[in-house]
């Protein structure tokens, strides 16, 4: 459906009166059934929050049949209403972060449903063969004309929406590489009609993430085409950020860094993206977003495997002789009891015992563990290493 618009200027045969009046009739309840079939056999369009939205999409659906009736009736009206929308509805979808894909399928649906109907109509009314040749080939190249147009604002929105979004994915770049200097920042933010922030929080997103541009604040900054998708909102992220979040990212997946100095931004987008990494790997449960900031211990425990395994060897080294099952006895109990402070009935209630179990099961652990247990420091690294552990079993690829 592209090139030039294949239906203008050109006009089907006389198509009798009595068989305008019929389609006319249709129009009502032929719009409803478009769109309905549209959500339903086009998955951009069949998800509530990506809905097509009245304004845009009904109201397009609506004059664009009503304009083929007045067309092939031989009316000579002026369709600049019905190409600007169908104009507006392809600018629409470019700010939706859909695809032509998904709009180009959307009039392959359409142009079905209404065939279909027509075709149901003819048989019903008994209406002529040539007849009904002649409104499938008006319908057909009608509904190449409105795709075309549709496509036409597509681009346009494409493009100018590119031209922005480049300068501001250059200005993020630049911020988040090592070293660049403050004063570095400011002929490209002054290029970018970009205010620079003293702090930042920054959004990791998954790879190939939908985020819809228009739905983010004026002053957020966002690099979608890298292989990793973040954004970088200036300031705090507050109840009026995370409203914005919601509007633009429909599948509602992403971690929102800790808000840090402008320089330190890198450093609040490694964290989101490592929470993003426990979130894919089933340890941090999918907050739609999720907050670094309610995460901070595991994040700082799950930060580097390799030193966490070392560090584990060292401090469970008397259990290297045990069997599996009194070894994970061992620090199931150590570790609820760490947790617990020492109280044998908190522990035990963690643990599902009985609080005479855990006694038991500690006095064990303290000949094991003597010097360690006995030693604050050494306790809390005791403490730190289980809790990594506990994190780390519920995924087998974190171990």
């Amino acid at each position: 459906m592209t090139g030039t618009l294949a239906g203008r200027g050109r006009r089907p045969g006389p198509i009798p009166p009595q068989v305008i009046a019929i389609l006319s009739a249709e129009l009502p309840t032929l719009a409803e059934e478009i769109i309905a079939e549209v959500q339903r056999s086009v998955p951009e369009y069949g998800r509530q929050d990506g809905a097509p939205k009245p304004p845009v999409f009904r109201i397009t659906v609506e004059q664009a049949m009503t304009a083929f009736v007045d067309q092939v009736s031989g009316g000579r009206d002026s369709y600049e209403r019905r190409d600007e929308l169908c104009r507006e509805l392809g600018r629409s979808e470019a700010y939706q972060g859909r695809s032509l894909d998904a709009l180009q399928a959307a009039y392959r649906v359409g142009v079905q449903v209404a065939w279909r109907r027509m075709a149901h109509v003819g048989r019903m009314r008994r209406l002529p063969s040539g007849v009904m040749t002649r409104l499938a080939d008006a319908l057909f190249a009608y509904i190449d004309e409105l795709a075309s147009l549709s496509v036409e604002g597509y681009l346009e929105a494409q493009s100018s929406a590119d031209e922005q979004s480049g300068a501001h994915r250059r200005l993020l770049r630049l911020l988040l590489r090592p070293g660049t200097p403050g004063g570095a920042l400011a002929e490209p933010a002054q290029a970018a009609g970009w205010r620079v922030p003293d702090e930042v929080t920054m959004v990791a997103l998954p790879a190939r993430a939908r985020c819809v541009q228009e739905e983010l604040d004026e002053d957020v900054l966002a690099d979608l085409g890298d292989a990793e998708p973040h954004l970088l909102i200036p300031g705090r992220y507050d109840t009026g950020r995370a409203q914005m979040l919601r509007g633009a990212l429909p599948d509602r997946r992403a971690a929102v860094g800790l808000t840090v100095p402008l320089a330190e931004a890198a450093d609040s987008l490694r964290w989101a993206r490592q929470a993003l990494a426990l979130v894919d790997a089933g340890v941090l449960e999918d907050g739609g977003p999720t907050l670094c900031e309610r995460h901070l211990l595991e994040l700082w425990l799950l930060s580097d495997r390799a030193l966490l395994d070392q560090l584990a060897r060292r401090e469970l080294a008397v259990l290297a002789g045990m069997t599996r099952s009194r070894r994970m006895r061992m620090t199931e109990t150590l570790g609820a009891w760490l947790e617990a402070q020492g109280n044998a009935v908190e522990a035990a209630r963690m643990l599902r015992l009985h609080p005479q179990t855990v006694r038991y099961r500690m006095r064990q652990i303290s000949e094991t563990f003597d010097e360690q247990l006995a030693d604050p420091a050494a306790r809390f690294v005791l403490d730190a290493v289980l809790r990594a552990h506990r994190l780390r079993e519920r995924r087998p690829s974190l171990r």
